[in-house]
């Protein structure tokens, strides 16, 4: 069953004018690991669930591009014309330092060493996330769920698994039994993992002499009274398993069984792996019909962590602050440089690279505005002509159809752009193409650059209209300038902007400029 608040809708059978039926969209299965035609449960509704952080820090890049994924999947598929339930959950409780269920609460260690309460940490560090979403033009989801919103439901699932005999207490705490579950199931199948090393692993953990085998993770875990964050259970007072929390959630808003999970590659195990066993275990259906992961990044070609030094916050990125970075860049230009890759692949952050993504975005951006003033003027159309703009707008929809690929996307963009350019310069006419086509042209490009891709946010904001109005001024002192014939000066103030990234044109009808 998938969303349960439809089921009156559908029993009721009401019209649904619905489009997205015609697609072709593929989608990388990492279980399967195939790509497979989308095919959702309901049509045309889509349950699409995605992990989100855990709010005891400021969240780092990559889970920014992990969200940037889903973002773009998100409006992909509302572009598309599905009705699309996202759900992207908040976890402020459960996760360990150890992902086996074991170790110290991150946000307990937190919260002590800032002298704070653990929900003040939650918050804090929510209202990051979330201003960093909205930096990043990340639209909010249907529903964020928190896992503290939720202990009810996790108590309710732990139960299920209890009674299905795939989970045992022990000192109060509940362990999910991975050899009980690969009695009948398969344990280990989407991230590949050979269950056996893990069943027969011996470390000393935080609690491993509470467990029957290693590969054991806690569902509910027993604290010390001095714990500050615990909830009362019929186990005892404790805190619920960072793994439990996605499965009971997802469960909730979106039903046994749904379409979409996505997350982070490093989630595949042991997080999802999890996921899957607690649902088989509790519900005994599969919870997921494709599982999507986003790949990691690189710095420099190093894997980025703390201990090399090469680990940056967004925040760091967008002023600049930080000894690996050259410069600051813009919100907008690190989300088009992320986009450039297909999210499967590593991204690997250079200042080289992040330089020739602001190049390649402001030449975009560029097309966008200029595709934006230009008037359809009518006159002797050429087939040909024609047939190529139509033949690029279906282009870009077949490149996203082949599981998301935004860098193919993009790259049939940049050809749209340059056609847009020489429309623009009269190297071809517009009046070559029909009136139909040149507004298949505007409305697609305009729906990747707006809507989908989402890369025009400066474009709207109030910071953007001041910087236009003080370009105005400042060209309006410069032709003060040239009009006194001191070209000197004129010269100057053109090579300073240009220093700024910022382009001026004298051209027989004036003076513009725009982003180089």
């Amino acid at each position: 069953m998938a969303f349960p608040f439809l089921i009156s809708i559908m029993e009721n059978k009401l019209p649904i004018i619905f489009t997205a039926m015609e697609n072709k969209l593929k989608i990388y299965d990492s279980l399967s690991r195939e790509k497979k035609l989308f095919e959702p449960l309901n049509p045309p509704f889509v349950g699409l669930y995605s992990c989100g952080p855990t709010v005891y820090n400021e969240v780092h890049l990559g889970n920014l591009r992990t969200f940037t994924t889903f973002d773009v999947v998100y409006r992909y598929l509302t572009h598309l014309g599905y009705k699309v339930r996202y759900v992207r959950n908040i976890t402020d409780a459960g996760h360990l330092t150890n992902d086996a269920g074991e170790g110290v609460d991150r946000i307990e260690e937190r919260a002590k060493l800032e002298m704070l309460e653990p929900m003040e940490i939650v918050q804090k560090y929510t209202n990051s996330f979330h201003d960093v979403c909205r930096e990043f033009n990340i639209l909010p989801p249907s529903i964020e769920p928190t896992a503290t919103g939720h202990i009810v439901e996790q108590i309710e699932m732990i139960k299920r698994i209890l009674n299905n005999g795939y989970a045992y207490e022990s000192k109060g705490s509940i362990y999910f039994d991975v050899r009980k579950y690969m009695e009948q199931h398969h344990y280990g199948k989407l991230s590949g993992r050979n269950v056996d090393d893990l069943l027969e692993n011996t470390r000393e953990l935080d609690g491993q002499e509470e467990k029957k085998n290693a590969a054991d993770f806690a569902i509910w875990k027993s604290v010390a009274p001095n714990h500050i964050q615990r909830w009362q259970s019929p186990w005892g007072e404790g805190i619920p398993g960072w793994h439990l929390e996605c499965s009971a959630m997802s469960c909730k808003y979106l039903g046994k069984q749904f379409d979409i999970h996505g997350g982070g590659m490093d989630l595949k195990f042991p997080h999802h792996e999890c996921e899957i066993a607690q649902s088989v275990g509790a519900d005994g259906i599969e919870p997921v019909r494709y599982w999507m992961h986003a790949n990691m990044l690189t710095v420099n070609g190093d894997k980025m962590s703390k201990s090399k030094g090469n680990s940056f916050l967004p925040r760091e990125l967008f002023d600049g602050k930080h000894e690996l970075l050259e410069k600051a860049y813009a919100p907008m230009a690190v989300r088009f440089f992320m986009l450039q890759a297909h999210y499967r692949s590593t991204l690997d952050f250079t200042n080289a690279a992040l330089q020739a993504a602001e190049k390649g975005f402001a030449r975009l951006m560029n097309a966008y505005h200029t595709l934006q003033a230009l008037t359809y003027v009518s006159g002797t159309t050429v087939q040909s002509e024609i047939d190529e703009v139509n033949t690029l707008c279906n282009d870009v929809y077949e490149k996203m159809n082949d599981d998301f690929n935004t860098a193919e996307a993009i790259a049939v963009l940049f050809e749209m752009a340059k056609k847009i350019n020489s429309y623009k310069e009269g190297i071809i006419a517009i009046s070559t193409i029909d009136e139909a086509t040149f507004n298949k042209l505007k409305e697609t490009f305009t729906a990747f650059i707006k809507d989908i891709l989402a890369i025009d946010k400066e474009d709207t904001t109030e910071d953007a209209s001041i910087a236009d109005g003080l370009m105005n001024v400042i060209l309006e002192l410069r032709k003060d300038v040239r009009a006194k014939k001191d070209f000197a000066a004129s010269d100057k103030i053109r090579d300073e902007l240009l220093k700024l990234g910022i382009q001026v044109k004298d051209g027989k009808e004036g003076t513009t400029w725009s982003k180089s």
